[in-house]
């Protein structure tokens, strides 16, 4: 089992924006390889499943603890990168294929190397320095604790 090493964020909409360039930039490119012909949306889904895959995952609640399970087959434990704020978590992975002539002759692939890319907002807040990962078998598992709810106080007043 190998353990993944997590970054504590204060906020996922940098890697939110900086993909949201990248589609778009490509998405651009496929509009205009048409001269502005065609379906721009089209374009759009068509670049994201080209450049980004989203894996399944899990999110499950027991005992004060969030289990974060995504299933990440075929990727190495040195590819994953898991960023976690007190709302969301972030899982990255790097995929890999590569054709060698000395294993035979290719007739049909549906292997893909490219980004994994998948974010996750966490149905209550989270205690994210206590947060831990583990990936065996194709599988991610991400575990943190609930943060302790806020307690209300009440203030008393006092005239001036």
């Amino acid at each position: 089992m190998a353990n993944i090493s997590m970054t504590q964020k204060d906020s996922i909409v940098d890697q939110l924006d900086l993909l949201h360039q990248r589609i778009a930039s490509r998405a651009y490119a496929l509009f205009c390889s048409r001269e502005g012909w065609g379906d721009a949306f089209g374009d759009w889904i068509s670049a994201e499943q080209e450049l980004v895959a989203k894996p399944a995952v899990e999110v499950r609640e027991n005992d004060g603890t969030f289990t974060i399970s995504a299933a990440l087959p075929g990727v190495e434990a040195k590819d994953i990168t898991v960023d976690i704020t007190p709302q969301d978590v972030v899982i990255k992975a790097v995929t890999v294929h590569e054709h060698t002539e000395e294993k035979g002759q290719i007739h049909h692939c549906e292997f893909t190397a490219g980004q994994i890319f998948r974010s996750l907002p966490l149905p209550k807040a989270v205690d994210a320095t206590k947060a831990k990962a583990e990936y065996q078998n194709g599988m991610l598992n991400i575990t943190v604790p609930i943060a302790q709810a806020a307690r209300a106080k009440r203030v008393d007043v006092k005239a001036a």
